[in-house]
């Protein structure tokens, strides 16, 4: 009988955008806790991928928002010291523009803080590896 392994778990990110600025949370848990990220997590049984990256968002900013299209996907796999794997996220960005663009961020759920930043403000910040690809990118096609 062959051994039953781990699923990947669907998650999502949102690049939420407004007036040239983008909204990250600082993670508070684990595989990147301490980094800024997209907001974003695990897809519950029966959502949709746009209906739960606009549910993440809220619950860690306290901002609404509208996902509108698919701009990113990606594996996430997490491996300890000894190579076993931890984590392995398949991983779906949307852009997404806030409903409550007036309303500051507050930090919610597994998120440790939560700001909005202009593109050229993060060169110092530890940000997360396909947030800074995808923020670079939006900045490299649209001039923000």
């Amino acid at each position: 009988m062959s051994e039953q392994l781990p699923q990947p778990r669907a998650a999502v990110g949102a690049l939420v955008v407004h007036k040239g600025q983008v909204l990250l949370v600082k993670r508070g848990k684990a595989p990147a806790r301490g980094v800024w990220a997209l907001p974003g997590g695990r897809v519950q049984w029966g959502e949709t991928l746009a209906a739960a990256a606009e549910r993440e968002v809220l619950e860690e900013t306290g901002i609404a928002v509208r996902a509108e299209r698919i701009i990113y996907t990606f594996d996430n796999i997490v491996r300890d010291a000894a190579g076993v794997v931890r984590f392995h996220y398949i991983i779906v960005d949307f852009l997404a523009h806030p409903l409550t663009p007036d309303v500051p961020p507050t930090p919610g759920d597994d998120a440790d803080d939560a700001r909005w930043f202009f593109p050229h403000d993060l060169a110092g910040l530890p940000v997360s590896g396909p947030t800074r690809q995808l923020i670079q990118r939006m900045v490299q096609e649209d001039g923000t």
